[in-house]
């Protein structure tokens, strides 16, 4: 039969209760104390870490993941309950990224390391090649040298006329550094007087103090202007004018064309305009020169350089006609090996001795005559001569001379030179750009060929009255008899 029923009170279901009896509340569950995980993993601190998870510094096994996966993917074995577990494709991200990362910035930080050794390079060699101040370049002619062109194209003393960018910058620098300590001496000495004629480099036309500090900022700033030349060597080819230029580049205040321009004998027809523009850049109160040694046997020279300024200091280094002759010969037969003797070309008859005024190199050594057409349209007085054996024997003493007629002060003296035994003329010990000792180039000093002395006797007495008459035009007596 079936069991009775009971109701909460005991009583069975479906029999009449006696008397209700009021049931009693449910007392609190005790609070539960969990067991120490000790207790519950007897095996240590081996237990508590999941299956799967390997201790530290063990090796990884093959094929495992990062943060404790299985081999196999997914939520491993051990992982906790009751944690979020990552997916596969979100620790694939992870695992990835992270060892990408560190290339990244590792070539980051090469290429940071690059640009600024660039950076540093690219400014270190910009100074060491003097182009942090933007000075202006030389301005050399253009066009093949001639006959005339001592030196052969603008070469002057051991290279080419055209210094390279840094030496002509270091040179031009230096110069501008001696014309403000001079300023300022002189501004030191006399404050608030004006700059004296001629003193410290400066002449007519100069600036004083502060008008020179804003041209010199000029010209750093590459706003220094191109005039037409106050002076120019007019003359004569093989007498030394080459030489003379170079030293005079030496001065902080002369400023001079490399090659020869021969603008008033070939390219007159050019203009003023394309004349000027081959002079180079210059601050008031130095001087622009040029040197063409064809200009004193050129006929129409003294009337086009007096129609461009009549006030044109003209300079003429001169030589022993003999010698000059025989000189420009040799540089003639250096050029051309298959030209006749000197003796062939002196006479138009040698049996009669008849000298052939006609050969150019005979042409030139008639001073007197070519001379006088200069003074038809300048004074003598603005014509300074020059003597070429001096200027080997005493340098110092006729630079001394050429300053003061271009109203330079005395800046090139005997420390300027030595003499080379090897070539036979002076050198500069510090040409312009250079600290190094220079001479002419190898075109310079050739050795002159033996000439009959007989045929040497006879050029001398052929010259004696054209240098006579010469000495009286000039006054002075240049000895060559």
């Amino acid at each position: 039969m079936p069991r009775p029923k009971f109701s909460a009170a005991g009583s069975a279901r479906g029999s009449p209760a006696s008397s209700p009896v009021p049931a009693s509340p449910p007392s609190p569950p005790e609070r539960q104390r969990l067991p120490h995980p000790a207790a519950l993993f007897p095996a240590g601190d081996a237990a508590l870490k999941a299956p799967g998870m390997r201790q530290r510094g063990a090796p990884r096994p093959r094929g495992a993941q990062r943060g404790g996966a299985a081999p196999g993917g997914g939520r491993g074995a051990g992982a906790w309950p009751g944690l979020p577990q990552p997916s596969r494709g979100s620790m694939a991200v992870s695992a990835a990224a992270a060892p990408a990362a560190e290339p990244l910035r590792s070539i980051f930080k090469k290429f940071l390391v690059m640009l600024c050794s660039l950076l540093m390079s690219l400014y270190v060699f910009y100074c060491l090649a003097d182009r942090c101040q933007t000075l202006p370049g030389p301005i050399i002619a253009a066009g093949a040298a001639s006959e005339e062109d001592e030196g052969g194209g603008g070469e002057f003393l051991g290279g080419s006329a055209e210094l390279p960018p840094w030496q002509a910058a270091a040179a031009r620098r230096k110069r501008l550094l001696q014309r403000l300590k001079q300023r300022r001496r002189r501004q030191e000495a006399a404050p608030g007087a004006e700059e004296p004629a001629g003193g410290g480099g400066s002449r007519a036309g100069g600036s004083g103090g502060g008008a020179g500090t804003a041209g010199t900022l000029a010209l750093l700033l590459g706003e220094g202007s191109k005039r037409l030349p106050q002076a120019i060597i007019i003359g004569v080819k093989k007498g030394g004018t080459r030489a003379l230029l170079e030293f005079l580049r030496v001065h902080p205040d002369v400023r001079a064309v490399g090659a020869e321009p021969h603008f008033f004998d070939r390219n007159y027809e050019r203009g003023l305009a394309w004349y000027r523009e081959l002079m180079p850049r210059t601050l008031e109160g130095q001087i622009t020169m040029e040197k063409t040694p064809s200009y004193f046997v050129t006929k129409e020279a003294p009337a086009r350089i007096s129609s461009m300024s009549k006030g044109t200091k003209l300079i003429v280094v001169v030589r022993d006609p003999v010698t000059r002759a025989i000189s420009d010969y040799t540089q003639t037969l250096s050029k051309k090996p298959d030209i006749p003797t000197f003796e062939s070309l002196t006479f138009k008859n040698r049996t009669t001795g008849l000298i052939d005024t006609s050969w150019s190199a005979i042409q030139i050594g008639i001073y007197a005559k070519h001379l006088e057409n200069w003074l038809l349209h300048f004074p003598l007085g603005q014509i300074l001569f020059v003597s070429g054996e001096r200027l080997i024997r005493d340098p110092a003493g006729e630079l001394g001379r050429v300053q003061d007629f271009l109203g330079l002060k005395r800046i090139i003296t005997d420390k300027h030179f030595y003499f080379n035994k090897t070539k036979g003329f002076p050198c500069l010990k510090k040409a312009e750009g250079s600290s190094k000792p220079h001479c002419l180039g190898k075109t310079k000093g050739r050795t002159h060929p033996d000439i009959d002395q007989e045929v040497v006797q006879r050029l001398r007495d052929f010259y004696r009255p054209f240098n006579m008459k010469f000495y009286q035009m000039t006054g002075q007596d240049f000895g060559w008899d």
